[in-house]
Protein backbone atom coordinates (compact mmCIF):
# COMPACT_ATOMS: atom_id res chain seq x y z
CA UNK A 1 0.00 0.00 0.00
CA UNK A 2 1.92 3.18 -1.22
CA UNK A 3 0.40 5.96 -0.04
CA UNK A 4 1.66 8.86 -2.39
CA UNK A 5 3.19 8.06 -6.07
CA UNK A 6 7.09 9.62 -5.78
CA UNK A 7 6.86 11.14 -9.46
CA UNK A 8 7.90 9.00 -12.33
CA UNK A 9 8.77 9.76 -15.81
CA UNK A 10 5.90 9.22 -18.32
CA UNK A 11 5.60 10.76 -22.00
CA UNK A 12 3.08 12.71 -22.60
CA UNK A 13 0.52 10.92 -24.76
CA UNK A 14 -2.30 13.23 -26.21
CA UNK A 15 -6.17 11.14 -26.21
CA UNK A 16 -6.93 9.18 -29.10
CA UNK A 17 -7.58 5.94 -30.72
CA UNK A 18 -9.81 3.59 -28.80
CA UNK A 19 -7.60 2.64 -26.36
CA UNK A 20 -7.17 6.46 -25.82
CA UNK A 21 -10.95 7.27 -25.95
CA UNK A 22 -11.89 4.47 -23.23
CA UNK A 23 -9.18 5.81 -20.66
CA UNK A 24 -10.38 9.12 -21.38
CA UNK A 25 -14.37 7.83 -20.73
CA UNK A 26 -12.88 6.06 -17.44
CA UNK A 27 -10.34 8.50 -16.11
CA UNK A 28 -12.36 11.82 -16.21
CA UNK A 29 -14.90 10.70 -13.78
CA UNK A 30 -12.86 8.44 -11.21
CA UNK A 31 -10.15 11.30 -11.60
CA UNK A 32 -12.72 14.07 -10.23
CA UNK A 33 -15.23 12.06 -8.15
CA UNK A 34 -11.89 10.12 -6.90
CA UNK A 35 -9.98 13.33 -6.11
CA UNK A 36 -13.48 14.35 -4.11
CA UNK A 37 -14.16 11.85 -2.02
CA UNK A 38 -10.31 10.68 -0.89
CA UNK A 39 -9.68 14.20 0.19
CA UNK A 40 -9.58 17.64 -0.90
CA UNK A 41 -9.85 20.90 -0.31
CA UNK A 42 -7.46 24.05 0.82
CA UNK A 43 -7.67 27.15 2.41
CA UNK A 44 -6.75 29.42 -1.12
CA UNK A 45 -4.64 31.57 0.44
CA UNK A 46 -2.00 29.48 0.70
CA UNK A 47 0.46 31.38 -2.39
CA UNK A 48 2.56 33.19 -0.98
CA UNK A 49 2.40 36.90 -2.21
CA UNK A 50 4.61 38.60 -5.19
CA UNK A 51 4.48 36.19 -8.28
CA UNK A 52 8.08 35.85 -9.15
CA UNK A 53 9.43 36.34 -12.86
CA UNK A 54 10.49 33.26 -14.51
CA UNK A 55 11.26 32.26 -18.49
CA UNK A 56 8.26 31.36 -19.99
CA UNK A 57 7.40 27.84 -20.73
CA UNK A 58 4.20 26.44 -23.05
CA UNK A 59 1.67 24.09 -21.04
CA UNK A 60 3.40 21.13 -22.96
CA UNK A 61 6.45 22.33 -21.65
CA UNK A 62 5.28 22.77 -18.21
CA UNK A 63 3.54 18.87 -18.15
CA UNK A 64 6.50 17.63 -19.55
CA UNK A 65 8.53 19.20 -16.85
CA UNK A 66 5.74 17.41 -14.34
CA UNK A 67 6.08 14.27 -16.34
CA UNK A 68 9.94 14.50 -16.48
CA UNK A 69 10.64 15.30 -12.67
CA UNK A 70 12.36 12.48 -11.03
CA UNK A 71 11.82 13.93 -7.37
CA UNK A 72 11.36 10.76 -5.38
CA UNK A 73 11.72 12.00 -1.76
CA UNK A 74 9.65 14.48 -0.34
CA UNK A 75 9.25 16.24 3.61
CA UNK A 76 6.41 18.70 3.85
CA UNK A 77 3.22 20.55 5.02
CA UNK A 78 -0.19 20.46 3.40
CA UNK A 79 -2.88 22.10 4.05
CA UNK A 80 -6.09 20.21 3.16
CA UNK A 81 -10.02 21.71 3.58
CA UNK A 82 -13.28 21.06 1.52
CA UNK A 83 -15.71 23.29 0.28
CA UNK A 84 -18.59 21.20 -0.72
CA UNK A 85 -21.26 22.73 0.11
CA UNK A 86 -22.20 20.15 2.82
CA UNK A 87 -24.92 21.18 5.68
CA UNK A 88 -22.77 22.59 8.20
CA UNK A 89 -24.25 19.50 11.13
CA UNK A 90 -22.35 17.44 8.83
CA UNK A 91 -19.17 19.12 8.82
CA UNK A 92 -19.28 19.91 12.26
CA UNK A 93 -16.35 22.40 12.32
CA UNK A 94 -12.27 21.72 11.61
CA UNK A 95 -11.20 18.52 12.60
CA UNK A 96 -14.41 18.00 14.67
CA UNK A 97 -15.96 14.87 13.40
CA UNK A 98 -12.12 13.69 12.49
CA UNK A 99 -11.67 12.85 16.08
CA UNK A 100 -13.94 11.66 18.23
CA UNK A 101 -16.08 14.58 17.61
CA UNK A 102 -20.12 14.15 18.09
CA UNK A 103 -21.29 13.86 14.16
CA UNK A 104 -18.79 11.82 12.13
CA UNK A 105 -20.01 10.91 8.60
CA UNK A 106 -20.46 7.06 8.07
CA UNK A 107 -17.47 4.85 8.23
CA UNK A 108 -17.60 2.67 5.17
CA UNK A 109 -14.81 0.21 4.98
CA UNK A 110 -14.24 0.09 8.33
CA UNK A 111 -14.84 -3.72 8.32
CA UNK A 112 -13.96 -4.15 11.71
CA UNK A 113 -14.71 -1.16 13.42
CA UNK A 114 -11.45 -0.41 14.41
CA UNK A 115 -10.80 3.68 14.37
CA UNK A 116 -7.21 2.87 13.07
CA UNK A 117 -8.41 1.81 9.65
CA UNK A 118 -7.36 3.94 7.17
CA UNK A 119 -10.92 3.74 5.19
CA UNK A 120 -12.37 4.80 7.82
CA UNK A 121 -9.92 8.06 8.65
CA UNK A 122 -9.29 9.67 5.42
CA UNK A 123 -12.31 9.52 3.47
CA UNK A 124 -13.57 11.73 6.70
CA UNK A 125 -11.05 14.67 5.44
CA UNK A 126 -14.07 15.40 3.31
CA UNK A 127 -15.08 17.52 5.99
CA UNK A 128 -13.61 20.65 7.25
CA UNK A 129 -9.87 22.00 7.28
CA UNK A 130 -6.97 19.53 8.71
CA UNK A 131 -3.53 19.83 8.14
CA UNK A 132 -1.24 16.43 6.84
CA UNK A 133 2.06 15.84 7.47
CA UNK A 134 3.82 13.94 4.31
CA UNK A 135 7.19 12.32 3.97
CA UNK A 136 8.36 10.40 1.13
CA UNK A 137 11.33 7.90 0.44
CA UNK A 138 11.03 6.72 -2.91
CA UNK A 139 8.34 3.39 -3.27
CA UNK A 140 8.30 1.51 -0.66
CA UNK A 141 8.58 4.28 1.91
CA UNK A 142 5.85 6.86 2.69
CA UNK A 143 4.01 8.49 5.70
CA UNK A 144 0.87 10.59 6.25
CA UNK A 145 0.31 12.42 9.29
CA UNK A 146 -3.53 14.07 10.28
CA UNK A 147 -2.77 16.72 12.68
CA UNK A 148 -5.16 17.78 15.05
CA UNK A 149 -5.17 20.13 18.34
CA UNK A 150 -5.76 17.25 20.70
CA UNK A 151 -4.76 13.49 18.48
CA UNK A 152 -3.06 12.76 15.46
CA UNK A 153 -3.77 10.08 12.91
CA UNK A 154 -0.40 8.33 11.13
CA UNK A 155 -0.26 5.97 8.42
CA UNK A 156 3.03 4.62 7.72
CA UNK A 157 4.56 2.42 4.76
CA UNK A 158 7.86 0.99 5.03
CA UNK A 159 8.33 -2.04 2.55
CA UNK A 160 5.78 -4.90 3.12
CA UNK A 161 4.44 -3.26 6.30
CA UNK A 162 1.70 -0.64 7.08
CA UNK A 163 0.81 0.58 9.80
CA UNK A 164 -2.34 2.97 10.87
CA UNK A 165 -2.20 4.71 14.72
CA UNK A 166 -5.04 6.82 15.69
CA UNK A 167 -3.49 8.71 19.23
CA UNK A 168 -7.10 9.36 20.66
CA UNK A 169 -8.19 6.22 20.82
CA UNK A 170 -5.14 4.43 20.91
CA UNK A 171 -5.88 1.86 18.26
CA UNK A 172 -3.50 0.66 15.18
CA UNK A 173 -4.31 -1.00 12.45
CA UNK A 174 -1.76 -3.16 10.74
CA UNK A 175 -1.49 -4.69 7.39
CA UNK A 176 1.05 -6.23 5.33
CA UNK A 177 2.11 -5.76 1.80
CA UNK A 178 2.57 -8.73 -0.45
CA UNK A 179 6.02 -10.04 -1.06
CA UNK A 180 6.64 -9.16 -4.37
CA UNK A 181 4.64 -5.75 -4.48
CA UNK A 182 7.98 -3.81 -4.79
CA UNK A 183 8.82 -5.21 -7.94
CA UNK A 184 5.54 -4.98 -9.19
CA UNK A 185 5.16 -0.71 -8.21
CA UNK A 186 8.56 -0.78 -9.68
CA UNK A 187 7.58 -2.09 -13.36
CA UNK A 188 3.92 -0.92 -12.66
CA UNK A 189 4.31 2.44 -11.02
CA UNK A 190 0.95 4.20 -11.84
CA UNK A 191 -0.77 0.75 -11.34
CA UNK A 192 -0.54 1.12 -7.25
CA UNK A 193 -3.15 1.16 -5.11
CA UNK A 194 -2.27 4.76 -3.67
CA UNK A 195 -3.19 6.41 -7.04
CA UNK A 196 -6.82 6.41 -5.13
CA UNK A 197 -5.57 8.32 -2.42
CA UNK A 198 -5.17 12.02 -3.25
CA UNK A 199 -3.38 13.57 -0.03
CA UNK A 200 -1.33 15.52 -1.71
CA UNK A 201 -0.98 18.04 -5.00
CA UNK A 202 1.59 15.81 -6.45
CA UNK A 203 -1.49 12.63 -7.09
CA UNK A 204 -4.17 14.93 -7.96
CA UNK A 205 -2.73 16.59 -10.18
CA UNK A 206 -1.31 13.21 -11.75
CA UNK A 207 -5.17 12.26 -12.17
CA UNK A 208 -6.19 15.02 -13.22
CA UNK A 209 -3.59 15.79 -16.29
CA UNK A 210 -4.20 12.05 -16.99
CA UNK A 211 -7.96 12.15 -17.50
CA UNK A 212 -7.54 15.48 -19.24
CA UNK A 213 -5.62 15.08 -22.05
CA UNK A 214 -8.22 15.66 -25.29
CA UNK A 215 -11.08 16.90 -23.20
CA UNK A 216 -9.83 20.21 -21.67
CA UNK A 217 -8.00 22.99 -23.10
CA UNK A 218 -4.59 23.41 -21.26
CA UNK A 219 -2.99 26.85 -21.15
CA UNK A 220 -0.11 28.36 -19.10
CA UNK A 221 -1.48 31.12 -16.64
CA UNK A 222 1.38 33.14 -14.76
CA UNK A 223 3.39 31.97 -11.90
CA UNK A 224 2.79 31.81 -8.22
CA UNK A 225 5.15 31.65 -4.98
CA UNK A 226 3.85 28.17 -3.38
CA UNK A 227 5.50 27.39 0.36
CA UNK A 228 7.85 29.78 -0.62
CA UNK A 229 8.96 28.15 -4.27
CA UNK A 230 8.55 29.87 -7.69
CA UNK A 231 5.85 28.26 -9.32
CA UNK A 232 4.55 28.02 -13.30
CA UNK A 233 0.57 27.81 -13.00
CA UNK A 234 -1.29 25.72 -15.47
CA UNK A 235 -5.51 26.25 -15.95
CA UNK A 236 -7.85 23.65 -17.20
CA UNK A 237 -11.12 24.33 -18.47
CA UNK A 238 -12.99 21.30 -19.63
CA UNK A 239 -14.12 20.99 -23.01
CA UNK A 240 -17.75 20.07 -24.68
CA UNK A 241 -19.08 19.14 -21.54
CA UNK A 242 -22.15 20.86 -21.02
CA UNK A 243 -23.36 18.92 -17.99
CA UNK A 244 -20.21 19.24 -15.49
CA UNK A 245 -19.77 20.90 -12.37
CA UNK A 246 -16.26 21.94 -13.55
CA UNK A 247 -15.13 25.64 -14.12
CA UNK A 248 -11.56 24.63 -13.93
CA UNK A 249 -8.45 23.30 -12.81
CA UNK A 250 -5.59 25.07 -11.67
CA UNK A 251 -2.21 23.47 -10.55
CA UNK A 252 1.01 25.45 -9.63
CA UNK A 253 4.42 23.51 -10.56
CA UNK A 254 7.73 23.83 -9.03
CA UNK A 255 9.88 25.38 -11.85
CA UNK A 256 13.02 23.94 -10.35
CA UNK A 257 12.04 19.86 -9.68
CA UNK A 258 8.67 19.44 -11.93
CA UNK A 259 6.60 18.75 -8.65
CA UNK A 260 3.11 20.02 -8.22
CA UNK A 261 3.10 22.07 -5.44
CA UNK A 262 -0.48 22.97 -5.30
CA UNK A 263 -4.30 22.01 -7.09
CA UNK A 264 -7.22 24.04 -6.75
CA UNK A 265 -10.57 22.54 -8.65
CA UNK A 266 -13.37 25.69 -8.85
CA UNK A 267 -16.63 24.38 -9.69
CA UNK A 268 -19.26 26.31 -11.66
CA UNK A 269 -21.29 29.54 -10.01
CA UNK A 270 -19.80 31.82 -7.44
CA UNK A 271 -18.05 31.14 -4.41
CA UNK A 272 -14.47 29.86 -3.28
CA UNK A 273 -12.64 26.53 -4.48
CA UNK A 274 -14.45 23.20 -3.51
CA UNK A 275 -10.97 21.34 -4.00
CA UNK A 276 -7.82 22.93 -3.18
CA UNK A 277 -4.52 20.79 -1.89
CA UNK A 278 -0.80 22.44 -1.66
CA UNK A 279 2.36 22.68 0.79
CA UNK A 280 2.66 25.25 2.61
CA UNK A 281 6.07 24.14 4.20
CA UNK A 282 8.31 21.41 1.86
CA UNK A 283 11.71 20.34 2.00
CA UNK A 284 13.07 17.66 -0.75
CA UNK A 285 15.51 16.22 1.04
CA UNK A 286 15.50 12.62 2.21
CA UNK A 287 13.91 11.65 5.56
CA UNK A 288 15.27 10.31 8.24
CA UNK A 289 14.83 6.75 8.22
CA UNK A 290 12.99 6.78 11.62
CA UNK A 291 10.40 8.57 10.17
CA UNK A 292 8.86 5.13 8.98
CA UNK A 293 9.77 3.19 12.05
CA UNK A 294 6.48 2.38 13.88
CA UNK A 295 6.45 0.38 17.17
CA UNK A 296 2.90 -0.36 18.43
CA UNK A 297 2.08 1.96 21.93
CA UNK A 298 1.88 -0.25 25.47
CA UNK A 299 -1.91 -0.79 25.61
CA UNK A 300 -2.58 0.17 22.11
CA UNK A 301 -5.64 -2.25 20.52
CA UNK A 302 -3.95 -3.80 17.68
CA UNK A 303 -6.60 -5.13 14.51
CA UNK A 304 -4.61 -7.27 11.78
CA UNK A 305 -6.05 -6.51 8.31
CA UNK A 306 -6.72 -8.19 4.73
CA UNK A 307 -3.05 -7.75 2.88
CA UNK A 308 -3.67 -4.13 0.72
CA UNK A 309 -3.49 -6.23 -2.49
CA UNK A 310 -6.84 -7.50 -1.32
CA UNK A 311 -8.59 -4.86 0.21
CA UNK A 312 -7.51 -1.79 -1.82
CA UNK A 313 -8.53 -3.58 -5.41
CA UNK A 314 -10.12 -1.42 -7.91
CA UNK A 315 -13.89 0.43 -6.92
CA UNK A 316 -14.90 -3.41 -5.94
CA UNK A 317 -13.97 -2.56 -2.23
CA UNK A 318 -16.43 0.24 -1.72
CA UNK A 319 -18.94 -0.13 0.25
CA UNK A 320 -20.11 -3.21 -1.61
CA UNK A 321 -20.63 -1.70 -4.99
CA UNK A 322 -19.24 -3.61 -8.27
CA UNK A 323 -17.41 -2.47 -11.07
CA UNK A 324 -18.90 0.60 -12.42
CA UNK A 325 -20.22 0.99 -15.62
CA UNK A 326 -20.41 4.27 -17.42
CA UNK A 327 -23.32 6.89 -18.89
CA UNK A 328 -21.80 9.36 -21.41
CA UNK A 329 -18.30 10.65 -22.43
CA UNK A 330 -15.57 13.34 -21.08
CA UNK A 331 -16.13 15.45 -18.38
CA UNK A 332 -19.95 14.56 -18.35
CA UNK A 333 -19.35 11.03 -17.78
CA UNK A 334 -21.93 9.12 -14.97
CA UNK A 335 -20.24 6.30 -13.45
CA UNK A 336 -23.01 3.66 -12.75
CA UNK A 337 -22.19 1.31 -9.30
CA UNK A 338 -24.96 -1.62 -9.36
CA UNK A 339 -24.51 -3.25 -5.55
CA UNK A 340 -22.99 -6.44 -4.73
CA UNK A 341 -25.89 -7.82 -2.32
CA UNK A 342 -28.02 -5.32 -0.40
CA UNK A 343 -27.38 -2.18 0.00
CA UNK A 344 -29.01 0.42 2.84
CA UNK A 345 -32.41 1.81 1.38
CA UNK A 346 -32.28 5.33 0.66
CA UNK A 347 -33.32 6.96 3.51
CA UNK A 348 -36.58 8.78 3.76
CA UNK A 349 -36.87 12.70 4.19
CA UNK A 350 -38.45 12.22 7.63
CA UNK A 351 -36.09 9.49 8.68
CA UNK A 352 -36.16 9.85 12.45
CA UNK A 353 -32.38 9.06 14.61
CA UNK A 354 -28.98 9.05 13.91
CA UNK A 355 -26.92 8.97 9.97
CA UNK A 356 -30.70 8.29 8.29
CA UNK A 357 -32.04 11.53 9.32
CA UNK A 358 -29.03 12.93 8.45
CA UNK A 359 -29.06 12.10 4.83
CA UNK A 360 -32.67 12.02 4.76
CA UNK A 361 -32.53 15.60 5.28
CA UNK A 362 -29.75 16.46 3.32
CA UNK A 363 -30.44 14.10 0.18
CA UNK A 364 -33.93 14.81 -2.35
CA UNK A 365 -36.64 12.96 -2.99
CA UNK A 366 -36.65 11.91 -6.97
CA UNK A 367 -38.39 9.85 -9.24
CA UNK A 368 -38.42 8.93 -13.22
CA UNK A 369 -38.22 5.58 -15.39
CA UNK A 370 -35.94 4.62 -12.94
CA UNK A 371 -38.41 4.31 -10.10
CA UNK A 372 -37.86 6.72 -6.91
CA UNK A 373 -35.03 7.62 -5.18
CA UNK A 374 -32.60 9.56 -3.54
CA UNK A 375 -30.34 12.59 -4.64
CA UNK A 376 -27.29 13.58 -2.99
CA UNK A 377 -25.95 17.10 -4.28
CA UNK A 378 -22.69 18.67 -3.43
CA UNK A 379 -20.97 21.82 -5.13
CA UNK A 380 -19.21 19.39 -6.83
CA UNK A 381 -20.36 15.84 -6.98
CA UNK A 382 -24.09 14.55 -7.64
CA UNK A 383 -24.67 10.75 -6.40
CA UNK A 384 -28.46 9.51 -7.09
CA UNK A 385 -29.26 5.95 -4.99
CA UNK A 386 -32.25 4.35 -6.61
CA UNK A 387 -34.44 2.04 -4.65
CA UNK A 388 -32.99 -0.85 -6.44
CA UNK A 389 -29.63 0.16 -4.70
CA UNK A 390 -28.11 1.29 -7.93
CA UNK A 391 -25.75 4.29 -7.63
CA UNK A 392 -25.34 6.87 -10.12
CA UNK A 393 -22.28 9.46 -9.53
CA UNK A 394 -20.65 12.05 -10.97
CA UNK A 395 -19.06 15.25 -11.28
CA UNK A 396 -22.50 16.45 -13.55
CA UNK A 397 -25.20 18.86 -12.65
CA UNK A 398 -28.53 17.10 -11.25
CA UNK A 399 -30.86 16.95 -14.44
CA UNK A 400 -28.06 15.16 -16.07
CA UNK A 401 -27.79 12.33 -13.65
CA UNK A 402 -31.43 11.85 -13.56
CA UNK A 403 -31.36 11.97 -16.97
CA UNK A 404 -28.76 9.18 -16.94
CA UNK A 405 -30.84 7.02 -14.58
CA UNK A 406 -34.02 7.42 -17.09
CA UNK A 407 -32.02 5.96 -20.20
CA UNK A 408 -30.68 2.95 -18.30
CA UNK A 409 -34.12 2.45 -16.91
CA UNK A 410 -35.40 2.11 -20.67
Amino acid sequence: MALIQPAQPEAHEPGGGRRGRKAVRYAVPVAVVGVTAATIGLVPALADSGDPSLPSLTAEQIITKIAASDTQTVDGTVKISTDLGLPSVLSGGSGSSLFGGAVAPPTTGSRDGSRADPQRQFTQLLLGSHTLHVAVDGQDRQKVSIIESAAEYSVIHNGSQVWAYDSASNEVYHSTAPADAGKDRAQHPRQAPSDAFPATPQAAAQQVLKAAQGTATITPDGTARVAGRSAYELLIRPQHASATTVDSIRIAVDSKTGVPLKFSLQPKGKGKAAIDIGYTKVSFDKPSASTFSFTPPKGAKVTEGRDTAREQKSPEGMSGLGEPTFIGSGWDTVAVFKAKGALPAAPEKNAKGGAASLLGGFGKQVSGSFGSGTLFHTRLVNVLLTQDGTVYAGAVDQSALTAAANGAAR
